[in-house]
């Protein structure tokens, strides 16, 4: 997230946010400038400034309902925390109850534009960020997509939205993939689960991420495979990315990364099924869900798709 072109935040939002980080150590008693940050759909994100200083940090207020989404924002301050303890995520400073905002320390780096992604150097460094991530502590929460699309077709349900056709297709293709993962179990890591550009931060080391409010004990390689298939690698992008993060190319491996790109996009479209029925936000999340499952079902009706599906049943 960048700093946008608005002016300083005003008003009764201000006065709110102000009054909260009164009661943190580091920013009581100053004068702070609260400005957007571009970015993000669920929530706002904050710049603050402090006078006469030229420490900055971010705040983050929570869009409404987002707990019908997964969300617990115990769980993002603790990964956020994690995060930072590996070397990745931003700095915390503060986790301000009983509101749940968050506050961290603004990482100095620059944005990494969509281009900048498929750069073999880019593709390297952030296979490795992710390794640091999945090697990290546990955190609290899980995160298990199979059991997410579920819950929210039911909570899409109930508040009235229609559910797409392609929902059922793409429930018998997911319940394939999960067989067939379970056949060759991984150990829960920490992760992500929502790697957009931007997400991504360069410091000038290392690819730094933030936004962890989707984080949860998973399988490492939604993570692999919701940075590809979000980014549009190709396979040979796969392959530098899954090299920098395990040092070698297995095949098994690999087919596993393919088949949770599908899963993926199949979370992404159900998340955009959801939003139907508790966003506000002038967002056409009818399409977006629409895409999702378009990519989605392209994906997982290929040969390369079904060998994937294959390799990682046999391995």
């Amino acid at each position: 997230m960048t700093p946008s072109d608005e002016a300083p935040l005003r008003g009764e939002l201000r006065d709110q946010l102000v009054g909260a980080m009164q009661r943190v150590p580091e920013l009581a008693g100053v004068d702070l400038t609260l400005t957007a940050l571009s970015g993000g759909i669920t929530n706002r994100n904050f710049l603050v400034t402090l006078a006469g200083r030229v420490d900055r940090y971010v705040i983050r207020l929570a869009g409404n309902d987002t707990h019908l989404l997964g969300i617990s924002r115990e769980v993002e301050h603790a990964a956020t925390v994690a995060a930072a303890g590996v070397g990745i995520g931003p700095e915390v400073a503060s986790y301000i109850r009983p509101e749940g905002y968050l506050v961290t320390r603004f990482i100095e780096g620059s944005p990494v534009p969509d281009d900048v992604v498929h750069h073999p150097e880019t593709l390297r460094r952030v296979g490795e960020s992710l390794r640091r991530i999945h090697d990290g502590p546990p955190i609290p929460g899980l995160f298990i997509p199979f059991r997410i699309v579920e819950a929210y077709r039911a909570l899409a349900a109930a508040r009235g939205v229609p559910i797409p056709p392609e929902y059922e297709l793409a429930h018998a293709i997911a319940l394939r993939i999960e067989l067939a993962l379970l056949s060759n179990p991984l150990e829960m890591r920490p992760c992500h689960n929502d790697l957009l550009n931007a997400n991504f931060i360069d410091d000038g080391t290392r690819i730094r991420i933030v936004d962890w409010e989707y984080a949860g004990m998973g399988d490492p390689f939604f993570d692999l495979g919701n940075f590809s298939v979000n980014h549009g690698l190709t396979p040979d992008e796969d392959v530098t990315v899954l090299r920098a993060y395990e040092g070698e190319v297995r095949p098994d491996r690999l087919a596993r990364l393919t088949v949770m790109r599908t899963m993926s996009d199949f979370r992404e479209a159900m998340w955009g099924v959801l939003q139907q029925g508790i966003s506000t936000l002038d967002v056409d999340f009818v399409a977006y869900a629409g895409e999702h499952f378009e990519r989605l079902l392209a994906n997982a009706t290929t040969a390369a798709f079904e060998r994937a599906l294959r390799e990682v049943a046999v391995s």
